[in-house]
């Protein structure tokens, strides 16, 4: 029993590292392992993060290609078209004299003003107004007489115009576009021409005055009036015939100047005869008779 114990306690410092030995390596290896698990795990969250980054990138770059993309159309539209626009070395200012009211077939005046900031002098050729479709202003509607000036404004100085315009008598009480244009150039020989005025504006009906329908409307109250007057007179005159006549009666004469000699004497004798009284020649003679005496 006691030589037991030494030979146990040796096989056991034996057994322990040959255990040891044999579970480091493993344990490592599955060390390992996890640790390259893990690192494949963070390489593939990083290259989904860069995917994703380069995916952004390339919006945006195909974003900015096609903003200047269009921008470049944009451009080559407007010098197609001959579009011109204002010169950045001006500035313009509009003052309609009666508000914002634009009465049909009435006078629309307004005042523009026109300020040379820049270095060069400017000569303002024309200044010319219309009337657009409000849904498309390249149609026209109503195209008004373009006002030539030729008026040069030096650097640093202003210059105030003034123009007026007449809205067709149909157009009222309905909206339409009106843009108001400027067009001048430069020394330089550069053109520009500045929309001073773009915006939807309603054509109000005229109150004063007189129109077709208004004139129409008093002449058939005229007639109405006149037919009116017209029938009451003839009630009132149909009223006076239907009342009857008065009757008159007229009494015997006495006066001593009656002409009886158209009467034939058996006719007056006849009467005489019929009649009690006497007759007018009868009493007639005898005062005359009476008298005599």
């Amino acid at each position: 029993m006691g030589s037991f114990v030494p030979k146990l306690a040796l096989l056991l410092l034996l057994a322990l590292p040959a255990t040891l030995l044999l579970k480091g390596p493993g344990a490592s290896a599955q060390d390992l392992t996890e640790d390259e698990e893990a690192e494949a795990v963070d390489e593939d969250v990083v290259d989904d993060v860069t995917a994703e980054d380069e995916d952004d990138e390339a919006e945006v770059e195909d974003d900015e290609n096609a903003e200047l993309t269009e921008d470049k159309e944009e451009e080559e539209e407007e010098a197609l078209l001959g579009e011109v626009k204002a010169s950045p070395n001006a500035d313009t200012t509009i003052l309609f004299v009666k508000g914002d009211d634009f009465p049909a077939n009435d006078v629309v005046k307004f005042l523009l003003g026109f300020t040379n900031r820049g270095p060069e002098d400017f000569v303002v050729e024309s200044l010319d107004a219309s009337f657009r479709y409000p849904q498309d202003y390249q149609f026209y509607i109503q195209n008004f007489t373009a006002l030539q000036l030729g008026t040069e404004v030096p650097s640093g100085r202003q210059a105030t115009f003034e123009y007026s315009f007449i809205p067709a008598e149909p157009m009222g009480g309905r909206p339409f576009g009106l843009v108001i244009n400027l067009n001048y150039k430069d020394i330089s020989g550069n053109v520009f021409q500045d929309a001073v005025f773009n915006q939807t504006v309603t054509v109000t009906e005229r109150e004063d005055g007189l129109d077709g329908e208004t004139i129409f409307m008093y002449v058939f109250l005229s007639g109405l009036g006149l037919l009116l007057v017209v029938g009451l007179h003839q009630l009132l005159e149909s009223r006076k015939r239907r009342r009857p006549a008065p009757k008159v009666e007229m009494g015997t004469s006495s006066h001593n100047d009656v002409d009886l000699s158209w009467i034939p004497q058996e006719t007056l004798n006849q009467i005489n005869k019929a009649s009690p009284k006497r007759s007018p020649r009868k009493r007639s003679q005898k005062r005359s008779a009476g008298s005599d005496e």
